[in-house]
């Protein structure tokens, strides 16, 4: 068992003792709190990572003494903070990652995500999204739970709906060709971005590949407000909280921004890339 996962287990069940030492369930907890019953038992599992915002309303309803509450917090920052190891974290099951996204999804405002090797996942579909987890499973030998992060990862989409958030995607052209999936996913994938354009609160953009670039496709990042950046890597998924990290990582996207093809440039790139799948389909 991973560090992370065992640091999560032992927040868990300190946070559930202070639920059940305060005579309540966790459906009296999560009414409280207005969160969903299964939040608490993720969190209490050890399902899920309980963020510092968590643990101080949970703490607040259970009236925890204060020195308890600044080590609980204290615990959840490091958690949350810390370069976490990819095959720990995907060792407790593909849903209970996505389950942690959405959460995080869940306090953010404004989104800012540039994808260089596979299409954002609060675009995919469900088929393309079953042909990634199916990779993910095979490379961090994470548990066979493919279908229940699928559900989660679709759930997660619903906020692309919500008109009091944005979102600013760019992707790269070559993003639309990798095979990732068998060509009917793809094309299906590509008329999914083509209806996505079309939201009044999401700007979807792509860098052709006659477009020069500002800088090297080096890796995914993605801008939670302006309060965090999530860089993930093979190996560790990178949390900056640092000011200076995420204005440098801003200034990397609006970099990308400026030269990317949004609205009916970025919806003519599409159709360029479902026309030549179509014509593969008949070959």
């Amino acid at each position: 068992m991973s560090g992370f996962q065992q640091a999560r287990i032992d927040l868990g069940l300190q946070l559930r003792q202070l639920r059940e030492s305060a005579h309540l369930s966790g459906k009296d907890l999560a009414e409280r709190l207005n969160w969903q019953p299964s939040k608490v038992s993720r969190i209490e599992n050890a399902r899920q990572t309980a963020t510092e915002d968590d643990v101080v309303v949970w703490a607040q309803v259970v009236r925890a003494e204060p020195a308890v509450v600044d080590g609980l917090i204290q615990q959840a920052v490091g958690l949350v903070e810390r370069q976490d190891s990819w095959r720990g974290r995907h060792k407790s099951g593909l849903a209970a990652l996505q389950e942690d996204i959405r959460d995080l999804e869940s306090r953010t405002r404004t989104f800012r995500a540039f994808e260089p090797g596979v299409v954002v996942g609060l675009l995919q579909t469900s088929e393309y999204a079953r042909h990634i987890f199916a990779k993910v499973r095979r490379l961090y030998e994470a548990t066979d739970d493919v279908d229940a992060a699928i559900r989660v990862r679709m759930q997660r989409q619903e906020i692309l709906y919500d008109p009091a958030r944005s979102f600013r995607f760019i992707i790269p052209e070559s993003v639309l060709y990798y095979r990732l999936a068998p060509v009917d996913v793809m094309r299906g994938q590509i008329d999914r971005l083509l209806a996505v354009t079309t939201l009044p609160n999401v700007e979807f953009g792509v860098l052709p590949f006659t477009t020069p670039l500002p800088a090297a496709l080096l890796n995914s990042f993605w801008i939670y407000n302006d309060a965090l950046v999530a860089v993930p890597t093979r190996t560790k998924d990178i949390l900056l909280r640092d000011p200076d990290d995420i204005a440098f990582y801003a200034r990397a996207f609006e970099e990308f921004a400026e030269v990317a093809s949004f609205r009916e440039e970025a919806r003519s790139v599409l159709v360029r890339a479902a026309d030549d799948y179509a014509k593969q389909s008949v070959d």
